[in-house]
């Protein structure tokens, strides 16, 4: 069974590593077959081109650290809080408005485009990093995740700490959220992962070059020319270093993350 793992794994890698060969050769060189996995030279001149092109790459990816940065902190702040509420509070109603909060996941996110759309033009928001942001800072999911995992702590904990005077405030600040970190950097590499590839909704609000995330620029290797492919590899591996780092550091918490709070198969 080992192997087999093994061997899906590898077959799951190869797309990655012809992605990584092909960013350093030209383009002869990357439809030649059979495929040369290592190329004779190491040709560093499609990732120049990429960073130093006319409009740089490295514009797109802060805007792309800035928006992920404060949809990813935002999801955190709203989902734990969210989930807290639901998981340890008393109020009336708590599980129909949290069925009905779950129940929007069955919307296609694709049928707010247009009304969303219609808002944030009427807001002026439209072509501003804002109008990405301001949505993504709440996740349906990441308080699913949250409840799951607060609903875990024992209620003695809580009610030990209320016989000493702490308020609602301190019970989740003090006490909860240390025991969680867990599902947070679930949430965190969920998060990061879905708005760091977020494309339709840049797409739909951004006009801005200069505004572009990076998926918007891996489109301007594309013209009425033909496609730069291995521009568009030395992009992509670019853009990829980022989600191989969050998930190699925090790879422990998130598996540990996953398999508390639910989410297992």
């Amino acid at each position: 069974m080992t192997a087999v793992f093994l061997l899906i794994g590898i077959l799951m890698l190869l797309p990655f590593l012809w992605m990584l060969s092909a960013s350093f050769k030209n383009t002869s060189e990357l439809f030649r077959y059979p495929i040369e996995w290592i190329p004779d030279t190491l040709n560093t001149a499609n990732y120049e081109k990429v960073w130093n092109g006319a409009v740089s790459f490295s514009v797109y990816y802060k805007n792309s650290v800035k928006i992920t940065f404060f949809q990813v902190l935002g999801s955190l702040i709203t989902s734990s809080m969210a989930g807290y509420a639901f998981a340890k509070l008393r109020f009336r109603g708590k599980e129909t408005i949290f069925l009905l909060y779950l129940a929007t996941m069955i919307i296609p996110a694709q049928v707010f485009f247009v009304p969303r759309f219609i808002l944030f033009d009427s807001l002026g928001l439209v072509n501003t990093h804002l109008a990405i942001i301001l949505p993504g800072m709440f996740t349906v999911l990441g308080t699913f995740i949250m409840r799951q995992f607060f609903s875990t702590l024992p209620g003695e904990l809580l009610e030990a700490a209320k016989v000493d005077g702490v308020g609602y405030w301190r019970m989740f600040w003090q006490i909860c959220l240390p025991l969680t970190k867990p599902a947070l950097v679930t949430l965190l590499i969920l998060t990061f992962t879905w708005h760091w590839n977020e494309y339709e909704n840049p797409l739909i609000l951004l006009r801005d070059r200069d505004l572009f995330t990076i998926p918007l620029g891996l489109t301007t290797f594309t013209d009425e020319n033909g496609t730069d492919y291995p521009l568009i590899m030395a992009a992509s591996v670019s853009a990829l270093a980022p989600l191989v780092l969050v998930v190699t550091i925090f790879q422990r918490w998130f598996v540990e993350g996953i398999a508390s709070t639910g989410l297992k198969g």
